[in-house]
C-alpha cells in the first residue's frame, strides 16, 4: 500500500473518530473509554475493511523491502534470530548484537540497519520510516510469549540501568516511572488503567490511539510519559529508552506475559 493510498485511508478513520466522538457527546452516560474504544475499532473494520495501525504495518512492509543505496533491503539485517528472520525476534529484545557490541531494542536496530545495511545516512532517516518498519516487524510477534532474559554482562548492565531509572525521581515534579506505575498499579490515571511490570506493562506497543490518531512506538509511549511528569524526553534510539524497555520486559517475562495483538487498538 502507498503512502498517499494510506493517508487517504487515515483521513477516512479520522473522519470517522469524529463521527464516534459526537455520538459519544451525545450520550447521557458515558462510555468506559475502553468499550468505546472495542466500538471504534469494530466500526472501522466494518466501514473500511482494516484497522488504522494495519496501514502503518503495510508502510513497513514496503519500507523493509526497498532497496536503499547499498542496493540491499532489510531482509539482509539480523534481528536477532538471523538474517531476514522476523518471527518472534520483537519478544526477545532488547538484546545484545555483536555486530554493534551493544544492546538494542528493535527500534534503535532498524535505525542501525538502515544504515549499515541499507546505506541511508542518519540526516536520511525519516522517524515515521522507522516507526512502520517497526510495526511491520512486532506483527511477526503478535500475542508471543515474552522471551527478554538478560545474560550477556552487557544486558545485565542495561537491566540494571533499567532499574534505576525505573526508580529515580527527577524533574520539578520529583516524579519517577515507579511513582505511578507500581504505586498506582491496577487503578486508573486520566481513564486510564495503570500496570505494573509484572503486570505485562509493555506488551502493548506498538498500538494506534483513535483519540490522539495516532501510532505509538514503545519508545514514543516512554517519552509521552517523560513529558507527562516534566522531564526532558530522551532522544530516540538512546540508552534511557532501551534500558527501561528491557528492565520492563524482562519483569514482564518472569511474570508469563505475553504480547497482546499487534499493532494494538487502544483508545
Amino acid at each position: 500500500m502507498g503512502r498517499k493510498k494510506r493517508w487517504i485511508l487515515l483521513g477516512a478513520v479520522a473522519l470517522g473518530t469524529l463521527v464516534g466522538v459526537g455520538a459519544y457527546t451525545q450520550q447521557q452516560k458515558p462510555l468506559d473509554p475502553f468499550e468505546e474504544a472495542m466500538r471504534q475499532r469494530q466500526m472501522y473494520l466494518e466501514t473500511f475493511g482494516v484497522l488504522p495501525g494495519e496501514l502503518f504495518a503495510e508502510e513497513g512492509k514496503e519500507l523493509f523491502f526497498r532497496k536503499g543505496p547499498s542496493g540491499k533491503t532489510l531482509e539482509e539485517c539480523d534481528f536477532g534470530k538471523g538474517k531476514g528472520v522476523l518471527e518472534g525476534v520483537y519478544a526477545i529484545l532488547p538484546k545484545y548484537f555483536p555486530d554493534t557490541k551493544r544492546v538494542e531494542d528493535l527500534e534503535s536496530r532498524v535505525y542501525t540497519c538502515m544504515q549499515t545495511v541499507q546505506g541511508f545516512k542518519p540526516s536520511e532517516i525519516k522517524r515515521d520510516e522507522v516507526k512502520a518498519i517497526t510495526t511491520y516487524i512486532a506483527t511477526f510477534s503478535s500475542k508471543a510469549k515474552i522471551q527478554v532474559v538478560p545474560k550477556h554482562p552487557a544486558e545485565l548492565a542495561m537491566y540494571n540501568l533499567g532499574r534505576e531509572l525505573w526508580y529515580t525521581r527527577a524533574g520539578a515534579r520529583d516524579m519517577s516511572c515507579a511513582v505511578c506505575h507500581d504505586q498506582y498499579a491496577g487503578q486508573r490515571v486520566r481513564l486510564s488503567p495503570v500496570r505494573s511490570p509484572k503486570q505485562g506493562l509493555g506488551n502493548e506497543w506498538p498500538a494506534y490511539r483513535f483519540e490522539e490518531d495516532k501510532l505509538y512506538t514503545m519508545e514514543d509511549r516512554i517519552n509521552f510519559c517523560y513529558e507527562s511528569i516534566a522531564i526532558p524526553k530522551p532522544e530516540f534510539y538512546s540508552d534511557v529508552h532501551i534500558a527501561l524497555t528491557l528492565y520492563m520486559l524482562a519483569e514482564a517475562t518472569k511474570a508469563g506475559h505475553s504480547f497482546e495483538e499487534l499493532p494494538f487498538f487502544t483508545r
